[in-house]
């Protein structure tokens, strides 16, 4: 079916979702929260069908899934993920970077003072004209009790960093997260104190931005797992539940991009949260890394989300830095 009718379709599973599970919502752990996540399925050209995304430790999710598939038949990419979690706690590292680095680049371990480590994702400009590191909240604020101005480092705290002497500037900008409201973005930025900056991908320097149709190869330099490939496999996603843990709890997104990756191991880990995720090719950028699952994936290592590149950039009044500086 072409995209406009997968979108209709994406209205009507969503719409019956909410029906199955109006008069049982508050026996959820989370009442509120939507089990499913719906958006649309890239299936070749343009072909498309609807993405349906559950967490499959309940049963009752896992019997209307189970039934969503059989009604929908080749018109669902219907697949267990398991919790989506924000990609906080950093794992053990494979072949990322962790150590201090000057000047800085992206995929560096960055965080908060009081946050473990995630990704230093890319550089943009505001209309001060003054440079910023951007990356996702719970990496550079880390909860609603940061303030701007706190201290952020290079590397994050988990990976050795201590302040003030690795001190690379301040939390400037926050897109803040609410529970009981949808979010788009979970994204912000520190300033920079004469730190000097390469703003060299491994695709090369950035040409722009892109709106992903689905299907497309993409790309990622994480703190945890360096450089990966992947490829998106679902775009237009509503209602997916990320869990935060403590301080934040559970939190709803819509529109985001889902990528599963086109190697042997993951697309995404613990610490790569904040990656900016790129068209290899042309070295566009595509969306901010923020969470991922537990299973999914046609090589069974999970799926990443991505916020859209143009949302992030938008809420933060920011534009990418392209050229070497």
């Amino acid at each position: 079916m072409d995209l406009n009718d997968a979108r209709a379709l994406k209205r009507q599973v969503i719409a019956s979702v909410g029906d199955r599970f109006a008069s049982a919502a508050g026996a959820f752990a989370t009442p509120g929260l939507a089990p499913f996540a719906v958006g649309i399925a890239p299936r070749g050209g343009a072909d498309y069908g609807v993405a349906v995304r559950y967490d499959h430790h309940d049963d009752r999710v896992l019997a209307v899934a189970e039934d969503l598939a059989a009604e929908l038949g080749p018109d669902a990419d219907v697949r267990a993920v398991g919790r989506v979690r924000a990609l906080t706690e950093p794992t053990a590292p494979t072949v990322g970077e962790q150590g201090r680095v000057r000047p800085l680049r992206p995929g560096l371990s960055i965080g908060h003072r009081d946050v473990t480590a995630g990704t230093l994702g890319a550089f943009v400009t505001r209309p001060d004209g003054d440079p910023y590191v951007l990356s996702n909240f719970h990496v550079l604020a880390g909860s609603p009790q940061a303030r701007l101005g706190d201290p952020v480092l290079q590397p994050g705290p988990a990976d050795g960093g201590r302040y003030p002497q690795d001190r690379i500037g301040a939390l400037a900008a926050v897109v803040a997260l609410e529970a009981g409201r949808a979010a788009t973005v979970d994204a912000a930025l520190a300033s920079l104190e004469d730190v000097e900056f390469d703003p060299t991908y491994p695709a090369g320097t950035l040409t722009g931005t892109t709106t992903v149709e689905g299907d497309e190869p993409v790309q990622k330099i994480g703190r945890t797992t360096g450089v990966t490939d992947g490829r998106v496999s679902a775009i237009e996603l509503d209602g997916i539940v990320i869990d935060y843990g403590e301080g934040l709890g559970q939190l709803t997104f819509d529109d985001q991009i889902e990528v599963e990756s086109t190697t042997a191991g993951p697309f995404s880990q613990g610490g790569d949260s904040g990656s900016l995720v790129y068209r290899p090719d042309d070295a566009a950028a595509v969306g901010l890394l923020f969470a991922g699952s537990e299973t999914g994936g046609t090589n069974g290592t999970g799926l990443t989300y991505l916020n859209q590149i143009e949302a992030v950039l938008t809420a933060l009044d920011a534009s990418l830095v392209r050229g070497s500086r």
